[in-house]
């Protein structure tokens, strides 16, 4: 099958950097599957599971949290906030995460600076639930 090379980057680290056949992360706008030989593009990461499947056609998944992903001459980076695969995600870290911005937005109201922040906690404690689980 054709493959594209794919390097995925955190701050602090390379998740990836080898030959892919396909990538699923989800955008701002909603998940976005990416191909060999796809056109060059460009978009903003959201906050949701990223699905890799590399050169020999073993798929990975992982919690992934805002950034950019881009395409250019069937060269794909995807430069993450965080990029959590599923073997390196801590279950009970991840719930007791949920619960704290859970109990944060209840003693918050829509109009508080920081309830932006705290649901955006949440839902990165969420997926990093779901993709461990």
């Amino acid at each position: 099958m054709a493959t594209f090379h794919l390097q995925i980057v955190t701050p602090d680290r390379m998740a990836y950097d080898g030959q892919a056949e396909s990538i699923i992360v989800r955008a701002i706008n909603g998940d976005v599957c990416i191909l060999p030989h796809h056109i060059d593009y460009a978009t903003p990461l959201g906050i949701g599971e990223a699905r890799v499947t590399d050169g020999e056609g073993n798929t990975r998944i992982a919690a992934c949290n805002g950034g950019l992903l881009s395409v250019s001459n069937n060269e794909v980076r995807v430069i993450a906030v965080t990029f959590e695969w599923q073997d390196d995600i801590d279950l009970e870290r991840a719930k007791e995460a949920e619960e704290y911005a859970k109990k944060q937005l209840e003693s918050m109201s829509r109009e508080d600076r920081d309830f932006t922040i705290a649901e955006a906690k949440l839902k990165r404690a969420i997926t990093r639930i779901r993709v461990k689980s």
